[in-house]
């Protein structure tokens, strides 16, 4: 049994940290809703997987975490102060106190552990391994730590030895971080840089770098200076869990989706994304359409299985030329259901997520885009180029089309079958995203976008045949089209080519 000792440091962290949330971070609220939608997203959480948050303090974070993940997950907020919040707790959460609960912990498992700024110089094999031994096999680690690279916390707290009350933490850079956990048994470790948003702030500032923060997180050199290292690792081998509770909630919905993936050698990618869709959303789905675009490996094999298997899948085998944009029309043209889900093969890690997908889509929006630059999206090794480019086309796009949207190239959407028969869609290849975000928009159909979050491709996961420089073009085709278009007049609503009123 693995015991934690040396809690009074941890003490001293976690109620160092919840007086500067307080005290002197005016926007400590909606950053812990911010770190809330990051934990969901990165664990890519289902009902009722049981969370652990060591050093809960006051519960800050605690209950927006409740917030974002439905109460659907009990969560043991474990705080190292002998006193446990005294507000009214959501029945989610168990606030518990270390000294009363460290025995009872000790034989307990859970899916996942989260903590903030605990990790000290002092003791911090001990913590690890003390989560570590919580952890079930397959469990996830998240923590946020303050980064002490960050030049504004250098300057504090050389200051901070000036006064009569220092600043005795002890924290580790990136490289020590990774060596620690590491170090304590973790696998699949990612350290990233994190939260451009810190003090001293004002509200201008505040806006300007919470926008900004995505971009800065990836940008080489610059990243170093972020407020916070961001930590996720896992215990053991990566398993595939899905849910034995549906997540189809809305009975509108109920037979009303066709899925449509375009497929290039996913051949690896497709198996687990049509378990999974169905495991999650059977209720929805009226149809899986699957187009094969001219894949060289073993992708038509493995459709024609899945189809053989399932009798929601649709196979469609396109013949050359390929790309993205011809095999999205082609599935477009398959589909029957009220609704067409568009997404790429290796979203399926994404699919607990669709949920906030689908409830937009029961409020009654005509189109849901998932947006991995929303203000509560976090992008894991994203290529910074592309982001340069993603960020600059959508600048640009706002000022010439005159309207507000953060993320309309995503191939995640959520669409009325009536719309995507109004648009005309041209565009052969990756660049045929911008059209089914933009033109719905320009038409005036009502579009919300969910925040997702995005975890570039592992080895596991094959390789994107996404190339920046190939496809950069189309994209500002379609921006120069639809901007004449603006300029001289809006389209008429246009059939989609070759789609009957039936969709076949």
């Amino acid at each position: 049994m693995t015991q934690l000792h040396g809690t009074e440091v941890l003490q001293k962290r976690e109620a160092l940290r919840d007086n500067y949330w307080l005290k002197k971070d005016p926007i400590y609220q909606d950053r812990m809703v911010w770190r809330a939608q990051t934990f969901r997203h990165l664990m890519h959480l289902l009902p009722n997987q049981s969370i652990l948050e060591l050093g809960s303090g006051q519960g800050l974070f605690t209950e927006a975490l409740a917030r974002v993940s439905r109460g659907e997950n009990p969560i043991t907020a474990v705080s190292f102060s002998e006193e446990i919040p005294s507000r009214k707790a959501n029945a989610a959460i168990n606030f518990v106190s270390f000294a009363e609960s460290a025995a009872q912990l000790a034989t307990q498992e859970f899916d996942f552990i989260v903590a903030m700024d605990l990790v000290d110089a002092s003791d911090s094999s001990g913590l690890l391994d003390f989560a570590y031994a919580l952890l079930k096999p397959g469990g996830q680690l998240l923590l946020y730590e303050s980064n002490p690279s960050n030049p504004l916390f250098r300057i504090n707290q050389l200051l901070s030895k000036m006064t009569a009350r220092p600043d005795t933490r002890q924290l580790h850079n990136k490289l020590a971080l990774e060596t620690l956990v590491t170090n304590a048994g973790f696998e699949s470790l990612m350290v990233a840089y994190h939260d451009f948003t810190y003090a001293p702030l004002t509200s201008y500032g505040y806006w300007l770098l919470r926008n900004a923060s995505v971009l800065l997180e990836n940008m080489p050199y610059v990243q170093t200076m972020s407020g916070s290292l961001l930590v996720h690792a896992r215990k053991g081998a990566h398993a595939t869990v899905t849910s034995a509770t549906s997540l189809a909630d809305h009975r509108s919905l109920y037979g009303a989706i066709s899925v449509v993936v375009p497929c290039h050698n996913e051949e690896m990618n497709l198996p687990p994304l049509v378990s999974q869709l169905l495991a999650l959303y059977s209720d929805y789905i009226k149809e899986i359409v699957l187009v094969d675009d001219n894949s060289t490996d073993h992708t038509w094999q493995v459709i024609s299985r899945l189809y053989e298997e399932y009798s929601v899948v649709r196979p469609v085998r396109r013949s050359p030329p390929n790309g993205v944009g011809r095999a999205l029309m082609d599935g477009y043209r398959e589909a029957t259901g009220e609704y067409i889900l568009s997404m790429d093969c290796d979203f399926q890690h994404l699919l607990p997520e669709l949920r906030d997908i689908f409830d937009a889509a029961a409020e009654g929006f005509d189109m849901v885009i998932g947006s991995r630059f929303s203000r509560y999206s976090v992008l894991v090794n994203y290529p910074f180029q592309k982001i340069v480019a993603n960020r600059a086309f959508h600048l640009i796009a706002r000022m010439l089309l005159n309207t507000r949207f953060r993320d309309v190239t995503n191939n995640l959407k959520l669409v009325r079958r009536t719309v995507i028969q109004n648009v005309l869609l041209t565009q052969p290849g990756f660049s045929i995203n911008a059209e089914t975000g933009l033109l719905p928009i320009l038409m005036n159909y009502s579009v919300k976008e969910v925040p997702i979050s995005w975890i570039n491709r592992t080895a596991d996961m094959g390789v994107s045949s996404f190339k920046l420089a190939k496809v950069g073009g189309g994209y500002w085709q379609v921006l120069r089209r639809l901007w004449v278009q603006k300029i001289f007049g809006s389209p008429k609503p246009k059939p989609f080519p070759q789609l009957s009123a039936d969709g076949v």
